[in-house]
């Protein structure tokens, strides 16, 4: 008899490694426990629990103190004593698994929901599924072993947990006791259930401890509820995940049942038996066997790869279209799941037709016939597809039961042939049929094509070896999916791929090509001789083959005129027909259930609108009523117009589309080389799968070349919409993963060249703060780099204490996604930093891959500089300098409004509503109501706040309080770059050669089609007696340069004194900031500008006279120029690092672009970016 043990906690948490583990002793009572064992008298009283995510309705053992309230480090004992030790009986068996003993199916329900129960407590269990009744004896029958029959409830599915035995280990390897490492610690060890993604329908998910659980500071509240390793759900998995959970003993297929019936059936076609002799009249032998071995190459290859897909994690239900979605994403698997579900409506139809017809013509032969053949045709396809339905309707397991049941029919079929043909019989010499005779097998051996050529015959065979996807099609119907489908495609493609060619060759070792159906040929004589196999037996048949050119035989049997032969060699006839019977209600069926399954599965994804009412399903097993509804209806539809020959071809290329891409799936993913591609079926190549996909796109072009234009028109179509319309999922497809693998190869092989001038583009640091706080600044570096060169949103978040970078985190995906849907084609990328010129430094410094790094750093202009602190304007300026430093070019924009618009309630969080799902899921950032300047560009411009006051939460409101006139404008201006421009002019003042990206930026924006009406206009400086000639230089090295230009302007008297209102106005300017040390003392002056560096001293005054007295004139051209110009592009002034003040060239900046349109001041590296040389 084996003892459970149970063990009280006892000890003081200990502080030496982590907060978290709790050093204890162990006091061990021997004898059964009972839950009085553990009651408050003999333990400590648990602490009330207070996580909603915790379910613990059964026992709790005394667990933590209520500073560990996510996770409960608990008793050793529980193991023993709740799981397995209120069981005393003999089949109780709860020793340790290294003893090699079981634990037995018999143990106490209730012990073990206690146990299960504790198990949840000590994680937090997210859309689990009831955990004692999936785990109970009851849910799992003895018969439930997958062994080909039907499996049924969730018990099996725990395969990689054991089943019953999933909570019943022993102390010492028990993962949910964390006893593994010697103390009790939160740090879980590896578990599968940690990396589940519902609960549906392997188990339930749990959620490991997070990072910040294990490593913040104990004093913080580190616990955040959501999910790890971007484990979100869709809606789609959420309600997968619901309805798993909600069902109760649904019925589950094994791989025989499941796929390897329905395979066999909906490859061996009517074609088997009413084709397939005369392909071999056609043929011959030899290209016959040739004809089959291609279809089952085609199908192999495309079976492989099925399997290798279904191998590579866990397959919902949707067959082609998911195995298709998942592997190369919405584009291709919203375009062929669509496609592949019409096939097999309309496949459903084509079947029934086949089998009405072989009705009627035995109603005709009776004499029994009702209307004319084809109102006959249309009455009895009609109620069979009725009767369909109903089986369809009556559940998976009423359609599993009627297709062994014709599949029984089919095998007797086969064998009735193969019997028969070693049944010689004399009567049925006549008809062509002597049994094996090496004479007829020699004259059949050759071809002997009449009116056809071998592809037409391979087009017209192939459709009969597809079905391969039958068993796919239902894998939200099969107990195992990854072993079901590789094990029962591949077997039934070999045993289907045999048959087809064992009646190839028995064909044409039996019957003759062509037969009179006379009992015997009495022109016979002794003179007269005789050509052929049949010559021997007294049969001449040589007055059957074509004559004079003639296509057709005036004989109605042997292999080239009787598609009935079979029925002729039989043992018993009627059995074939029975088989043609199977054959073609067998496919019918199984296209009648493949048909909705795959629509529904599309449905659920939400990839079209309209047709989410499809996606509901009914009873245990989420039966897709509406579905086959639907597909009834279509299948009715196209056995009423009956004209099914055209719409044949179209349907078999609707399948070959499919192969293709499921062929091409594996080649891609292998090609991607992505980590997560790990099939556990080996047997596949990637250069094989490829070739496969060319070889189902060739025989697409071989059956019916119209048809599959038409189909490659129509995948094209639903791509291209499916791509505009970007449904939000993502399954982490292998697009995703060679994208990647081709960015990485790519910037990897930019590294190893060098720059180029002709390949420069214009790589943009834009100091945006957030993305959404200065939209004109980002609208307009957005034109002129988009899909040209890199942008950047930097944004340096001040913060002199121990920063959140949890929250950055956050804003970082939060902002990047804002960026994508407001389609701006640019990065963001923050960075936290004590100040702001420290944090454009990182920037500067580590922004970029490789090559793909910024080339010029982009601000915003200062516009509250004279009534902000000066150190924010030193540091402004300063980061002009750090620019030129790091060999950057700069440019700056101004407008008279200014740029940020964060201070405006609403505004900078304006597109929140566009993902309101995602923005709620992530750390929401609010605008901050002071109001900010304009100036800093860089200016940390929101805060983080509750999401209470969140603008994803206010998304549909707006400000209550009326907007005032300047908040107007400013709101105004900030819009205009995201319009259309109009006519108008972009001047260009290119005062300074700086390697043209003063002309470079203006080129490119003219380019865009908001800005292509306007015009470039150009001025440039020169001297009064060489202006014509210096518009000639300009106007020769544009058109070199290939550059458009509507005017030039040479502007001769840029030298001439300034009006001496704008050079008081300037006085003015800088008269707060001056240092004025001749009025001081030499000590007191030095250490004044010490304290103060932007101070301007008089000797800088006089030094640079000059050069201010050209920015005050400049001013007044571009007045007098420009003041109706678009946008205004001018060579930025430079300062002499350490020698001109910040004050000074502060106002240089100001007096130059102040009162004039947006204008944008550019200084490059003075490195060439432009070239005329080709």
């Amino acid at each position: 008899r084996r003892r459970s043990f149970a063990c009280v906690q006892s000890g003081e948490p200990k502080d030496e490694d982590s907060p978290w583990i709790i050093h204890h002793s162990l006091k061990c009572l021997s004898g059964p426990v009972t839950p009085n064992s553990l009651s408050p008298a003999q333990g400590e009283v648990p602490p009330p629990e207070t996580d909603s995510l915790v379910v613990d309705s059964g026992l709790k053992p005394a667990g933590p103190t209520p500073s560990q309230s996510r996770f409960q480090v608990d008793l050793v004992a529980e193991a023993g004593g709740d799981a397995c030790g209120s069981d005393k009986t003999p089949g109780s068996d709860c020793s340790p698994l290294a003893s090699g003993d079981k634990a037995t199916p018999n143990v106490d329900k209730t012990a073990e929901q206690v146990g299960v129960e504790d198990a949840k407590g000590r994680f937090r269990v997210v859309n689990f599924a009831d955990a004692s009744a999936a785990s109970s004896p009851d849910a799992a029958p003895a018969e439930s072993v997958q062994n080909g029959d039907t499996v049924m409830s969730e018990g099996s599915l725990h395969s990689s947990t054991g089943g019953q035995q999933h909570y019943c280990y022993d102390t010492h390897t028990n993962t949910y006791y964390l006893r593994t490492f010697g103390h009790n610690t939160i740090d879980a060890v590896p578990n599968i259930d940690f990396y589940r993604q519902t609960a549906a329908p392997l188990g339930e998910k749990l959620i490991r401890p997070t990072l910040s659980e294990l490593h913040d500071e104990v004093d913080k509240e580190p616990f955040e509820d959501g999910f790890a390793n971007g484990d979100e759900l869709t809606p789609a998995e959420e309600a997968a995940a619901k309805e798993a959970a909600e069902s109760k003993g649904v019925v589950k297929f094994g791989w025989v049942k499941g796929v390897l019936v329905r395979c066999m059936l909906n490859i061996w076609g009517v074609m088997l038996f009413i084709r397939m002799t005369w392909i071999v009249g056609q043929a011959g032998v030899v290209c016959s066997c040739a004809i089959v071995a291609m279809a089952t190459v085609v199908t192999s290859i495309t079976g492989c790869s099925t399997s290798a897909i279904a191998t590579n994690g866990f397959v919902r239900g949707g067959g082609a279209y998911y195995l298709i979605s998942r592997s190369l994403g919405p584009e291709f698997g919203g375009s062929i799941g669509l496609i592949f579900a019409f096939a097999n409506a309309v496949a459903v139809a084509m079947y029934v037709v086949g089998f009405a017809e072989t009705v009627v013509e035995l109603l005709e032969v009776a004499g029994a016939t009702m209307f004319d053949q084809v109102n006959d045709i249309r009455i009895v396809g009609t109620i069979t597809v009725i009767i369909l339905l109903g089986i369809s309707v009556a559940g998976m397991e009423w359609e599993a039961k009627a297709q062994i049941f014709l599949l029984v029919i089919l095998i007797c079929a086969i064998f009735n042939y193969f019997i028969g043909t070693f049944i010689f019989i004399e009567s049925k010499e006549k008809y062509g049929f002597f049994s094996y005779d090496a004479g007829i097998l020699l004259e059949n051996l050759a071809p002997d094509f009449r009116g056809e050529t071998f592809f037409s015959v391979f087009a017209i065979f192939f459709p009969a070896a597809t079905g391969i996807l039958a068993g796919a099609n239902i894998s939200g119907d099969l107990a195992d999916p990854q072993m079901a489908i590789p094990k029962g495609t591949l077997l039934a493609i070999l045993i289907t791929g045999l048959v087809y060619m064992g009646v190839a060759i028995s064909a044409g070792s039996c019957i003759v090509r062509d037969a009179t159906g006379v009992v015997i040929n009495s022109t016979m004589t002794d003179d007269f001789k005789c050509n052929g196999a049949a010559c021997k037996y007294g049969y001449d048949f040589s007055s059957c083959k074509p004559v004079n050119g003639s296509q057709s035989s005036s004989c109605k049997y042997g292999l080239h005129n009787d598609f009935q032969v079979m029925s002729v060699v039989s043992g018993f006839g009627p059995l074939i027909t029975a088989g043609i019977f199977s054959a073609t209600l067998s496919s019918a069926l199984a296209s009648l259930v493949s048909a909705p399954k795959v629509f529904q599965a599309l449905c659920k994804d939400n990839i079209y609108p309209g047709i989410a009412g499809f996606a509901k399903g009914y009873g245990k097993n989420n039966e897709p009523l509406r579905g086959y509804l639907l597909t009834f209806a279509i299948a009715l539809a196209f056995i009423l117009i009956a004209e099914l020959n055209v719409i044949a071809p179209i349907i078999s290329n609707f399948f070959l589309a499919s192969y293709a891409l499921i062929n091409f799936s594996v080649f891609h993913a292998s090609l991607a080389n992505s980590p997560g591609w790990r099939p556990s079926f080996k047997y596949y190549n990637m250069w094989v799968s490829l070739a496969g996909a060319v070889l189902c796109c060739v025989v697409m072009f071989v059956i019916n070349w119209w048809a599959a234009l038409l189909t490659n028109v129509i995948v094209l179509s639903l791509y291209i919409y499916v791509s505009y319309k970007k449904p939000d999922v993502n399954w982490g497809s292998s697009t995703q993963a060679l994208t990647y693998h081709q960015a990485l190869t790519h910037s990897l092989q930019l590294c190893g060249v060098s720059d180029h001038v002709k390949t420069f583009r214009p790589q943009c640091l834009v100091m945006t703060g957030a993305p959404n706080s200065r939209p004109a600044l980002l609208n307009l570096v957005h034109a002129f780099t988009k899909n040209v060169g890199l942008m950047v949103c930097g944004h340096v978040r001040i913060c002199s204490r121990r920063p959140n970078f949890k929250e950055l985190n956050s804003d970082m995906l939060r902002y990047q996604r804002w960026l994508l849907n407001n389609k701006s084609k640019s990065f963001y990328s923050p960075v936290v930093a004590e100040d702001l010129r420290q944090g454009t430094q990182y920037l500067l410094q580590a922004v970029g891959l490789g090559r793909l790094r910024p080339n010029t750093l982009v601000l915003g202009f200062k516009n509250d500089w004279r009534s902000a602190d000066m150190k924010d304007t030193e540091t402004y300026i300063n980061l002009i300098h750090d620019a030129f430093d790091f060999q950057y070019g700069a440019v700056i924009l101004r407008l008279r409004e200014g740029l940020d618009i964060s201070h405006i309630q609403g505004q900078g969080d304006s597109s929140a509503s566009k993902d309101d799902t995602s923005a709620m899921k992530d750390v929401v950032v609010s605008i901050d109501m002071s109001k900010d300047s304009d100036g800093d560009s860089s200016k940390p411009s929101s805060k983080t706040a509750s999401i209470q006051n969140s603008p994803a939460v206010q998304k549909g409101k707006r400000p209550t309080a009326p907007l005032n006139v300047d908040d107007q404008k400013l709101l105004e201006a900030s819009r205009q770059f995201q319009k259309e421009q109009g006519k108008g002019t972009v001047d260009v003042w290119w005062l300074f050669d700086d390697g043209g990206l003063t002309l470079l930026i203006p080129y490119l924006l003219t380019n865009k089609k908001k800005w292509k009406d306007c015009k470039i206009r150009v001025f440039i400086g020169g001297k009064i007696n060489r202006i014509d000639h210096d518009r000639r230089s300009m106007a020769t090295l544009l058109s070199k340069f290939r550059i458009d230009f509507s005017d030039i302007t040479v502007l001769g008297d840029i030298s001439t004194k300034p009006k001496a209102e704008s050079l008081t106005d300037f006085a003015q300017m800088i008269e707060p900031y001056r240092l004025h040390e001749d009025d001081m003392e030499q000590e007191v002056a030095d250490q004044l500008k010490a304290d103060e560096p932007w101070r301007i001293t008089d000797n800088e005054i006089e030094l640079y006279k000059a050069k201010s007295n050209r920015q005050i004139r400049l001013n007044e051209l571009l007045k007098e120029n420009s003041s109706s110009a678009t946008l205004i592009v001018m060579s930025m002034p430079l300062a002499r690092k350490g020698a001109v003040s910040s004050a000074l060239y502060m106002a240089w900046l100001d007096t130059l672009s102040k009162d004039l349109p947006p204008i944008l001041l550019v200084r490059g590296n003075h490195q060439s970016v432009l070239t005329f040389y080709s």
